[in-house]
């Protein structure tokens, strides 16, 4: 199947402001920002590479407008700096209401070999990361009182064994039961909080690193064929981010179409 034709804004999300985290570079991050751009937010975003998030802020500031974009370099693992990210959302723009947290580390080695450094991580990176970043948005959400909206980047492989990938499987599994919780304790002051699961998605130069046999081993389980594009994953983050999945809270969004 041959990749699908790039979906133009509708202005779902005019007039509201979001924190994107890993947003820098070509994966789901950035096309993410991007998609809330479109969409008629205006965004905060932070990467622990600060180079590429320089980078990626003049790219979209000189497209969309420099009120509308802002950046501040930011490692999930570092609580102060995962503060200063969400302190720096609420002066540029006034306040908050889309926090997606997107940071997540990979890597592959079996059990007998994966080293404590190598789990805790990946670990603290993906699920830790995403604690603090929830943790600060819930804080910020409900001490503002107007709702809002919190995405999670989770995995299939929180579902599906996977070889090598222990960590990391039991990273995004935390993932998922962490936004279950969180969307209860924050259902009472109006915020909704789910989580995306993708299945492959890849980029440009992810594409490259990649080794031709094993992105053909990956891809023909998909029912398409292919991989999905970032965007595609941040088509359905925002729907998540959007008022059309205003019932919807807690529930973990398979992006995916393998089915075994």
């Amino acid at each position: 199947m041959s990749a699908p034709q790039y979906v133009p804004g509708h202005g779902l999300l005019a007039g509201r402001s979001a924190v994107v985290t890993a947003a820098a570079g070509a994966g789901i991050g950035g096309a993410t920002a991007r998609r809330l751009l479109e969409e008629g937010a205006r965004i905060v975003i932070g990467d622990a590479h600060a180079r590429r998030l320089m980078e990626t802020e003049q790219a979209l500031a000189e497209e969309f407008g420099a009120d509308h974009v802002a950046s501040l370099p930011c490692d999930v693992t570092d609580e102060p700096q995962v503060q200063a990210l969400f302190a720096l959302a609420e002066q540029t723009h006034g306040g908050l209401d889309i926090v997606v947290n997107n940071a997540g580390l990979g890597g592959t080695a079996e059990l007998t070999e994966m080293t404590d450094e190598q789990w805790t991580k990946v670990l603290d990176v993906t699920l830790n990361g995403t604690f603090r970043c929830t943790r600060a948005a819930l804080r910020s959400l409900k001490a503002a009182g107007r709702g809002g909206i919190v995405v999670n980047n989770a995995s299939v492989v929180g579902w599906r064994a996977q070889s090598g990938q222990a960590h990391y499987a039991a990273a995004k599994a935390g993932v998922m039961a962490l936004t279950r919780c969180a969307a209860i304790e924050a259902a009472g002051y109006g915020v909704r909080v789910n989580a995306v699961a993708p299945s492959l998605a890849m980029h440009p130069h992810l594409v490259k690193v990649t080794s031709a046999e094993l992105l053909d081993e990956l891809t023909e389980k998909e029912a398409f064929g292919r991989y999905a594009e970032p965007w595609e994953i941040a088509n359905v983050i925002v729907f998540l981010a959007s008022g059309y999945s205003s019932y919807m809270t807690g529930e973990v969004v398979s992006v995916s179409n393998r089915h075994a």
